[in-house]
């Protein structure tokens, strides 16, 4: 293959080569495709349904909430076909496609990471300014920032990595369609490119990293000088879940991409990057809620409600729901 025009299609790396595992990786991943959509969907239509959580905070998870439903349905549910069908093969535009989402998904959440972690410090640090610095019309441009940059992201590194010719033949060592595997397909010093943009994207994380590591610094401090027991256990309360995320997304991308070669191993990789971009959309909604008593009154409300709606529509059938 002399360059990227004359490939039509990728081949993705499976996660077995048996028929058995093959269902086991579909069921899997099944399941937690339906628990990712169930949760996010739950914390998505309470925050947005329950006028208590019209504040902030919840706006951003929300927001969270959508990017994380974004991400994993762009990774997961060709995996899961292929496994299913029993292939490995995605189409050119699909793989870039599926490139272009989920750099838009993962930068755009980053970015609301770093705007949840000045959420904290404003409410935990300036307390008497949080309606002024966080009013409805600023949240709503710091998300919008959040998401336009994502997206402008994505297409500068989309439309990068796919200018390149690639004539290391077709098979991405990874499960998805993502920017390094790609890279090892090109036979021009033209990636450098890309791997300027890269290092540029990795530096405007660190810096963003260090304003999260900043603003967690100035928050303990100001929680650790609150008297009372409950009311440093209320400010934690409000941090640690977002820490939780934080924490499992920078590890588990710092170490995809920067770990030694050494060590490096196409079951390792697989392992590393189904934590960083399956795991996450799945289990955040579980920690968001499990310390957050007003978003758990919301969800069961919501439950409750949807629940007695579908029996007062059983019971009045005959007569018409």
């Amino acid at each position: 293959m002399s360059n990227g025009s004359s490939i039509t299609h990728f081949l993705l790396l499976p996660f077995a080569h048996t028929r058995e595992l093959q269902l086991c990786h579909f069921w899997l991943f099944l399941g937690i495709s339906l628990a990712a959509l169930l949760g996010n969907g739950l914390i998505i239509t309470s925050t947005a349904c329950d006028q208590h959580l019209h504040t902030p905070m919840y706006f951003f998870l929300l927001n969270l909430s959508l990017l994380d439903l974004g991400c994993i349905l762009t990774t997961v549910p060709k995996s899961m076909a292929n496994s299913l069908w029993d292939t490995r093969a995605i189409s050119y535009t699909g793989c870039a496609a599926q490139l272009f989402f989920f750099v838009f998904f993962m930068s755009a959440e980053y970015s609301v990471l770093t705007i949840m972690s000045y959420d904290r410090y404003v409410a935990i640090c300036k307390p008497l300014h949080y309606g002024t610095l966080l009013g409805s019309r600023a949240c709503v441009h710091m998300a919008a920032a959040a998401w336009a940059s994502g997206f402008l992201n994505a297409l500068l590194h989309t439309a990068n990595t796919f200018s390149l010719p690639l004539c290391r033949g077709n098979a991405v060592e990874q499960f998805f369609c993502e920017i390094p595997p790609i890279l090892k397909l090109s036979c021009s010093h033209s990636y450098l490119r890309e791997v300027g943009l890269l290092v540029l994207g990795f530096s405007s994380a660190i810096g963003c990293f260090v304003f999260i590591v900043g603003s967690y610094v100035q928050i303990f401090k100001a929680v650790l000088r609150i008297p009372s027991e409950q009311g440093r256990h209320k400010a934690f309360s409000t941090c640690l879940p977002h820490l939780a995320v934080l924490s499992v997304i920078v590890s588990t991308g710092t170490f995809a991409y920067l770990k030694p070669p050494s060590i490096s191993s196409p079951t390792l990789d697989l392992v590393v990057s189904v934590l960083y971009s399956v795991v996450p959309p799945a289990v955040n909604p579980l920690i968001y809620s499990l310390r957050n008593q007003e978003l758990k009154d919301a969800v069961r409300k919501l439950v409750t409600g949807c629940v007695w709606t579908a029996i007062q529509c059983l019971l009045s059938s005959g007569k018409g729901c």
